[in-house]
Order: structure tokens, then sequence, then C-alpha cells
């Protein structure tokens, strides 16, 4: 089985998120289990020179895009046993950062077509082309129009992961003929709620939808998830599925992990108390072994549940002898009330502004208790970093939250959970944490628990195997 992998991002090439994540684990994972997989991805600027070196260039070819044709170089690299493709054209790719530009709807409705029209050049005809996000959701758009039954395309199927069904790629109809080159009878297939929406688009035409986690499969059927694509899901429900994301074990490994301070492991976690008197030190908080330490690793926005932490932030820290510290950075008035509140608690609070991958590994290794109370998550990466690094999460059961980290109330879970989006739940269950890590035999039991669960790729990667084998009829 072939399997063409297509994102926007991948690391270590170009990454700004979680898929970046995915497009560079799943395709090592499903290789490992006898999967021909290969990734495809804008040539941007902003790859490292080192790593453009070792791509080659295999030819130029020209795309449409809507009623014009477009130049397209097609280079390719290999980085950990996995093949890259990527796709080269200055005008849309030389700029700084992958995203948030006028003309987004253009440079991707390009890039989804390329995918198609370069499978002819790459020497791999793919039996599944497994599309990421709405940067590439109208390739199985264009692949069922255009492609379906020309030579050389038959018999491929489409799958389209959706990682978070915020974004979707919504635009006036003004860029169906000017961009993305369909006429009024094709156009129903991208239409959705008097806009064009791409991701409507893949719904619509891929042959399995599916998300990063089997609860978020369930809640974007729900409008209070689903940005107002939860009517068309519901009516092609058949065809969605939830597939758990795991984690780079060998990258995210506290025994071997070169950015914390000292390596441990489940049967012997000395090295954690390392790193947590390092972190104190480096943080500047007072260096006390005995103190529990909560951490905030996140995006400070919303929806990552930061209106709950901040309604009940100051009566924590007044009333409790804890030190937190908090990484990240987001809407202005998050970033300004924790600068507040660091003034006002020097020695309980701290807070470092930004995305710092090295600090955050030491506070995955460094902290007791990890904080997460999203608003909705889809799958969630830190949550499982933390139990991999002993650090026990604090989450809301939603998403990807709510299938993998399970409430120690039962002695037999890996972390504390809460259900209603609810400031004063999440302090209660904050409460409970603290409780346990009073009981040190306990909380020693409970962080091996959290250590010893396994959420690496070999898993999602065995799912997606059987739901492309699933598709294609094999």
């Amino acid at each position: 089985m072939k399997v063409l992998f297509a994102a926007s991002e991948a690391r270590p090439f170009a990454a700004s998120g979680g898929l970046a994540d995915v497009a560079c684990s799943l395709p090592q994972a499903l290789r490992k289990r006898l999967v021909g997989c290969r990734v495809i991805m804008p040539l941007y600027s902003s790859i490292p020179q080192h790593l453009r070196d070792t791509m080659e260039f295999i030819t130029h070819i020209t795309v449409p895009v809507a009623w014009r044709r477009q130049y397209c170089g097609i280079f390719q690299a290999k980085y950990n046993g996995v093949i890259y493709y990527f796709i080269d054209n200055q005008y849309y790719f030389k700029r700084d950062g992958l995203y948030g530009y006028y003309d987004d709807a253009e440079r991707f409705a390009f890039f989804a077509r390329a995918i198609l029209e370069v499978i002819p050049y790459i020497d791999f005809k793919p039996d599944i082309i497994h599309c990421n996000d709405w940067q590439t959701a109208l390739t199985p758009v264009y692949y069922s129009l255009f492609y379906a039954n020309r030579e050389g395309f038959e018999n491929i199927k489409t799958v389209f992961t959706i990682h978070n069904i915020q974004y979707q790629g919504k635009y006036g109809h003004e860029i169906l003929n000017e961009v993305v080159g369909l006429s009024p009878e094709e156009a129903r297939y991208v239409e959705y709620d008097d806009c064009v929406n791409y991701m409507k688009g893949a719904i619509e035409c891929a042959n399995k939808i599916t998300t990063v986690s089997p609860t978020y499969a369930k809640e974007i059927l729900d409008p209070w998830y689903s940005y107002g694509l939860d009517g068309i899901l519901r009516d092609r429900e058949w065809k969605l599925q939830g597939i758990l994301n795991g984690i780079g074990t060998d990258i995210y490994d506290p025994q071997t992990d070169p950015a914390i301070y000292a390596h441990y492991s489940a049967e012997d976690l000395s090295g954690k108390a390392v790193n947590k008197k390092c972190l104190q030190e480096e943080m500047n908080l007072p260096t006390r072994p005995e103190v529990p330490m909560l951490s905030i690793v996140s995006r400070l926005v919303a929806h990552k549940g930061f209106d709950l932490i901040t309604n009940v932030f100051d009566e924590l820290l007044w009333n409790n002898d804890i030190q937190i510290v908090v990484l990240g950075s987001g809407e202005w008035q998050y970033e300004d009330f924790f600068k507040r509140m660091q003034e006002k608690y020097p020695d309980k609070l701290s807070l470092r502004l930004g995305f710092l991958p090295d600090l955050a590994q030491k506070i995955y290794a460094g902290s007791d208790i990890f904080l997460m109370p999203s608003k909705s998550e889809p799958c969630g990466l830190s949550q499982m970093v933390a139990l991999r690094y002993g650090s026990i999460p604090i989450v809301r059961e939603t998403g990807g939250l709510h299938d993998t980290v399970f409430d120690s109330g039962d002695g037999k879970g890996n972390g504390f959970t809460f259900a209603s989006y609810n400031a004063h739940d999440m302090l209660h269950t904050i409460y409970r944490a603290l409780e346990g890590y009073a009981n040190h035999e306990g909380w020693e039991i409970l962080v091996k628990r959290a250590m010893a669960c396994d959420n690496s790729w070999k898993n999602a990667a065995g799912e997606y195997i059987k739901m492309y084998k699933e598709i294609s009829g094999e």
C-alpha cells in the first residue's frame, strides 16, 4: 500500500503547530508497519539551509490555478527514512512564516492542485492521498472532479483529517472563478453557509473523514464545537472516524532528552527531583523541593481555558503554598494578567513569554502537576508529553484530553479531570491534586503509572492502516 501524506507543514522542515508533529511522526510509524508513506508539502523560504542542502531537484511543471497556469518546481529529500516532496513556487512560498497572507486562498488552491499534478513525475502512484486541514482540502475536490477518470490516476482514494475545525478556509464567492477554478455547476461542492468553504469541499468529496481523537469526532457533530459544520458532518457521519494522535516517544523521552537538566525513568525518579531544583533556579523561584510545582505550557488564548484560570488564579495563589511556572504567548489580556500576578506573587509565580521548546521540556521534567483546562482540544500534545515526563495532568474532559487522561480517584487513573467548563470545578480538581501530592508514597505510584502510559504512534498507525485498507478494499 502506498500513501501520499499531504500537509502544509512537517517537522523538521517547517512547523507552526501540532500538524507538523503528525506529518513527521505518523509517516515514520506507518513505514515501520511496512506501509509505503511519503510526504508532500510546500517549499517555504523559511526551511533551514542545512535541510535545503539535502534536497534534489526532480523537474518543473506548470499547475492550473483557475484560468492560468503557474510554475511548480518539484524537489525531494529523505529524512529519517521517509521521502519528502517539496512544491516550489517563490511567488507563493518565498515569504516570512507559513500563513496569514491576503492570498492564502490562492496559495493553497495552487498547492492542493499541485499535489495531484506532480504524481506522474515522482515515480510514486499512491493508493491513498491523505490530506490534512483546510490547506489541502481542495485536493479531494479536484480529484473527484478532474482526475478520477484520468489515465494514471485511477482508483486513488482520498482521506481528509480535521486537526482543528475552527480553521476551515472560508472566503467570498468571488474566488470561485479567479482562484478555485470551479464552474457554477461545480461550485456546490465548496459552497456552504453563503461562502466558499474549503473544508466543506473535503468533507463532501473525500472517501473518509478523520479527526485526531475519538471524542473530538463526536464533539464536532455538536454546534458548540463545530463552527458551523455540524450539519454536513451529521449528514456524512457514516464516513467520520476519530483516531487518537500519538507522540514521538523517541523525541519525548526523559531518559535521553538533551534539553532537560538530568535524565530519569519510572524505575529511577531521582533525576526528576534534580530537574525540579534546577527549574526553580532558572525561573527565579525559591528552591524548595517540598512545594508542589504546577506548570502551564500553552498558547495564551481563550479556548485553552484561560478565562477559567484567570477567574480563580489569585484565590489559588493567595490560599496555597505552591509554585506555578507559565510558558507561552498569545492574547494580550492573558499576557498582561500573568505579568501582574508575577509582580504580586514573585516567590510563587514565574512567567516566560514566547515559544521556547527547550524550556518547555525542562518544565515538563521539573514540574509536578500540569494544568490544561481547555474549552476544546481536538487531541492535545502537551498532556501526553506531561504524562511521559511524570508531570501529572489536570484537564477538562474534552476531545483528546478525555481520551488520554483518566481521573485517579479510582486508584487506576493517570491524572485529574473535571467535566463542566467551570472555574470552581477546575479549582476543586486542583485541590484534589494537591491533596494527592501531599501523600508522597501514593504520588510516586501515580507518577510511575503516568510515565508507563503508551501514547506512541504505534497504536495510531495501526488504526490508520485498518482504515486505509477498508476504503481501498484490501
